[in-house]
């Protein structure tokens, strides 16, 4: 494990693997950390499935709370801010180009660094993504304020109630619709390759991830559901090994 610094901002950061650069991001919501990758969260071990042929680069989001990566709460641009530091930290692995799996808060922030830095990602997997239900507008907000902020004050006296509601109010209830950091048009001109899983829980509206499926020009989709029965879930990480492989650059 390492830490990598740019500015104020500090991130914890844990490599595995050797070959191509693939970068993963946990799920849990801003309090995403390497032991959503590694641990009991998700569905399986990203990198112990895919560290056999990939550099693995697993991180702490900034400021979540179960993790040591720390920095400014930039209200007036939450979702930039957490892909400027993912953007840093391939920089500062001397990453130009690499491929992305992300669970959970991962779609949304995929989508993102397809946004920001189109010629650096090759390809991105979007496991169980978040999205948002137009009955539910509020349901990120309302996690988040009793799931993340109360935490994060504790460990942060320099940081307010009043400017976690503003940084969540601006990352959730701003732009509410759809996926959050992206509009259907910008989806709809992507070009980059993305696998999608879709999920099905009130985070992770099926409805969501299958229509971003369907508009995107360059996407597959998996079984569903893909997680239960369990022994689905080799079939779903043979489908993600097939497609990093299909488009991982030539070396």
């Amino acid at each position: 494990m390492a830490f990598f610094e740019k500015g104020a901002v500090r991130i914890h950061y844990e490599e595995a693997g050797s070959g191509f650069p693939l970068l993963l991001i946990a799920g849990g919501g801003l309090n995403s950390n390497i032991s959503g990758i590694t641990g009991e969260y998700p569905p399986f071990n990203a990198i112990k499935e895919f560290g056999d042929e990939y550099r693995c680069v697993a991180f702490d989001l900034r400021n979540a709370p179960p993790g040591q990566s720390t920095g400014p709460l930039e209200i007036d641009r939450p979702w930039d801010s957490h892909t400027d530091d993912q953007l840093a930290l391939m920089d500062h692995l001397g990453f130009e180009k690499f491929m992305v799996l992300g669970f959970c808060i991962g779609g949304p922030l995929i989508w993102n660094l397809l946004k920001r830095a189109p010629d650096r990602v090759v390809a991105g997997v979007l496991a169980m993504p978040s999205g948002s239900r137009p009955e539910m507008r509020d349901l990120f907000y309302d996690n988040n304020i009793k799931g993340w902020a109360p935490q994060l004050l504790e460990r942060r006296p320099d940081l307010t109630l009043e400017q976690a509601e503003k940084f969540l109010t601006k990352m959730y209830r701003t732009d509410p619709d759809f996926v959050f950091t992206v509009s259907r048009d910008f989806v709809r001109q992507c070009r980059t390759p993305v696998l999608i899983l879709p999920d099905d829980i009130p985070a992770h509206p099926y409805a969501v991830a299958m229509e971003s499926a369907m508009l995107a020009p360059n996407a597959e989709v998996s079984l569903f559901p893909w997680k239960e029965p369990k022994e689905r879930v080799p079939l779903a990480v043979r489908q993600i090994r097939s497609f990093l492989r299909a488009h991982r650059p030539a070396s």
